[in-house]
């Protein structure tokens, strides 16, 4: 019987050494079991605080008719979407601080990373709408109901949707396309794209392409419109004569790009930068602030320094 070439046992040992992996380990924060309390008791304070602000934006412009303009329109789909990218995030991560297994599928970590990217996409999009709805109610306030309109709003609202459903779905498809066969350790507390790219055993060059132009396209983009739109309303705040309510004007939208800067800042420094650049232990503390700290914080910096939403509560659920 002849005997068969060397390298067909190679082959052999190359795909037994090759197995697809089915199950991912989420390492996240490593510590005993007390630094795994505290996290896990901070972290769950902080996404209730999440929660309870967004959704209680949400129930504000729907409870309250005064609220019915598209300025509240976008603030309360802001919320949804904060209140949705931290959903994503940190029940699985309050889950492992307190469990020996920290275990996700396969279908699982695909399913977190494209809802995250969706969201966190959305909100880019969402927050450059914002901005121009705000310079169109600064710089011409007369026609502000003409220009915001239905036919405005709703549009620049699913177009964000949109926007990052196709994102996710680039990077998704692109990311769990490839092989996972050296080791199934995500070293984070979620699957995000750069950490799930480490521990791949294909060629990720491209992939890591995919995510640098479309992350720095996007926020190009939406950063410009921002800084133009903010650029115009800083014009018309100094051309305000009453200086105290150049003030005031002021310190509501000097807040408001404080918050945007945080969310664009973060986002541009996780993503927007050469393979090399990549830290995943210092990557875990910078995802926090986009994905966990800001949006607790957008309620804050929009809605509780605003006389609108302070009355709204009142007759909301000052009723009860």
């Amino acid at each position: 019987m002849p005997e068969l070439p060397s390298d067909v046992d190679l082959y052999t040992v190359q795909v037994k050494n090759t197995s697809e992996v089915t199950m991912f380990i989420l390492v996240g924060f490593l510590g005993d079991f007390e630094v795994q309390l505290f996290l896990f008791l901070l972290f769950l304070t902080i996404y209730l605080f999440t929660l309870v602000g967004n959704l209680g934006q949400i129930v504000l412009v729907i409870g309250d008719s005064r609220l019915h303009n598209p300025m509240y329109y976008f603030l309360s789909v802001l919320s949804f979407l904060d209140a949705c990218l931290s959903s994503v995030v940190t029940p699985k991560m309050l889950i492992n601080f307190l469990s020996e297994n920290k275990t996700i599928s396969f279908l699982g970590c695909a399913a977190q990373m494209f809802f995250y990217v969706t969201f966190a996409t959305s909100e880019c999009f969402l927050l450059a709408a914002m901005a121009y709805d705000r310079y169109v109610a600064i710089y011409n306030p007369l026609l502000y109901s003409v220009n915001i309109s239905p036919r405005v709003y709703v549009p620049l609202i699913i177009f964000s949707y949109l926007c990052g459903i196709f994102n996710a779905s680039v990077h998704t498809g692109a990311t769990f396309t490839l092989s996972f066969c050296a080791s199934n350790e995500i070293r984070h507390f979620f699957c995000d794209i750069p950490p799930v790219l480490a521990i791949s055993c294909s060629d990720t060059s491209k992939n890591h392409l995919l995510v640098f132009y479309f992350t720095g396209i996007i926020e190009i983009v939406t950063i410009l419109i921002v800084l133009v739109s903010y650029g115009f309303i800083l014009l018309a705040i100094l051309r305000m004569r009453s200086a105290e309510g150049r003030q005031k004007v002021f310190s509501t939208y000097g807040s408001h790009l404080t918050g945007v800067s945080l969310f664009y800042g973060t986002v541009f420094s996780m993503y927007v930068r050469p393979n090399s650049s990549y830290c995943l232990d210092r990557d875990m503390i910078v995802s926090i602030f986009y994905s966990i700290a800001i949006p607790m914080l957008n309620p804050i910096i929009y809605s509780l320094r605003n006389k609108d939403v302070k009355e709204a509560v009142k007759r909301v659920f000052g009723k009860n």
